[in-house]
């Protein structure tokens, strides 16, 4: 359960998103180069301080939780904002934070914290997420990494390879940036080969653990984004249903539709309720942290999936029209499903 203060947060973040990353807003932002409304990022990290949440006050943060982060992450959900949160602010300054290197915490973080500069985690493999292809050779970083989030706009690169984490500068000789072609428009992805690029260890850690933790962080991010963005796909279906007129009836009186809408709620509710306790057992890093966020991986990615496809029947032909936000919606359910590799349903023994 959130507390008061975390909840006026969130309400203050959601004031801000509606104000200043309405539809129109979000549309315009999806063609330029950045992908997202620079003001706007200006905006969440100057007044709400939003990348400085997880951020330990030692390096320039404020040292609340994951919890705060991830409640912005939801909120990000509604807008389909494409601002680095969740690429730079969570993953980006986790990352560096699970490095356990002092200096290069002290080094990034508070440009992070301030939204003065971006980190992009250059993790999948051709294979996946599972299967990292950046490998090291004295100092330097030779491979391709895929699916990049805000990779052609950041400051920092954090390569996560077999033996660690990398830090590169996206303007070192060997780097080279592609931006990736993406079904879902409002996130840009970008793919990144590094040609021996001069790299820079950071810390000396497990580098196994590190990736799962941050694995864990991720797909408790992405359930978060998930509930938020159903929430809005159900806001929207039911606002449609009580003004679309058939038959002499808005169509949301027909009991048949109010079936379909009641099956989104319990969906979204019971979506809600495991993506809760997996933001609390990772920002705890509870033992059930990683059960807890399969959990949430599977069935919040299932229920955004389903909840956008009812919005785009329940909204008709208009909800497959570009001027509709429905299919923006929906796309960003199938991308979200893929994004940091899709979990795999543990195998049962026979009795």
């Amino acid at each position: 359960m959130s507390t008061p203060e975390q909840r006026e947060f969130t309400t203050a973040v959601r004031a801000l998103l509606a104000k200043h990353a309405g539809s129109a807003a979000v549309r315009a932002a999806m063609d330029t180069e950045l992908g997202y409304d620079p003001v706007l990022w200006r905006l969440l990290s100057q007044q709400m301080g939003v990348g400085a949440l997880a951020i330990p006050e030692k390096f320039g943060g404020f040292g609340a939780s994951l919890v705060e982060s991830l409640s912005v992450v939801g909120e990000l959900g509604r807008t389909l904002a494409g601002v680095p949160m969740l690429g730079s602010a969570v993953l980006g300054a986790q990352a560096v934070l699970l490095s356990d290197d002092a200096e290069a915490c002290a080094r990034l973080l508070p440009d992070v914290a301030e939204g003065a500069r971006t980190i992009a985690v250059c993790w999948a493999g051709e294979g996946g997420w599972d299967e990292p292809d950046i490998h090291e050779t004295d100092g330097t970083l030779t491979g391709t990494t895929y699916y990049v989030l805000d990779g052609m706009s950041a400051d920092t690169l954090v390569a996560v390879t077999p033996t660690g984490f990398f830090e590169v500068e996206p303007t070192a000789t060997g780097v080279t940036r592609r931006a990736a072609a993406t079904m879902d428009p409002t996130r840009k992805l970008a793919e990144i080969t590094f040609a021996a690029a001069p790299a820079r260890r950071l810390g000396s850690g497990n580098p196994t653990a590190g990736r799962a933790r941050l694995r864990d962080i991720a797909w408790a991010a992405v359930a978060a984004e998930q509930v938020g963005a159903a929430e809005r796909c159900l806001e929207m279906t039911v606002e449609y249903t009580k003004s679309r007129v058939q038959f002499g009836r808005v169509i949301g009186s027909f009991q048949a539709l109010k079936h379909r809408m009641a099956d989104m709620y319990v969906l979204l509710e019971s979506a809600r309720s495991v993506s809760e306790a997996a933001t609390a057992a990772v920002a705890a890093n509870s033992p059930s942290a990683a059960e807890d966020v399969w959990v949430a991986r599977v069935h919040c990615s299932e229920a955004l999936t389903t909840i956008a496809a009812e919005t785009v029947q329940l909204h008709g032909g208009i909800a497959i029209t570009w001027e509709h936000d429905a299919h923006l919606f929906f796309k960003r359910a199938h991308g979200d499903a893929q994004l940091f590799g899709a979990a795999r349903r543990p195998s049962v023994e026979p009795v």
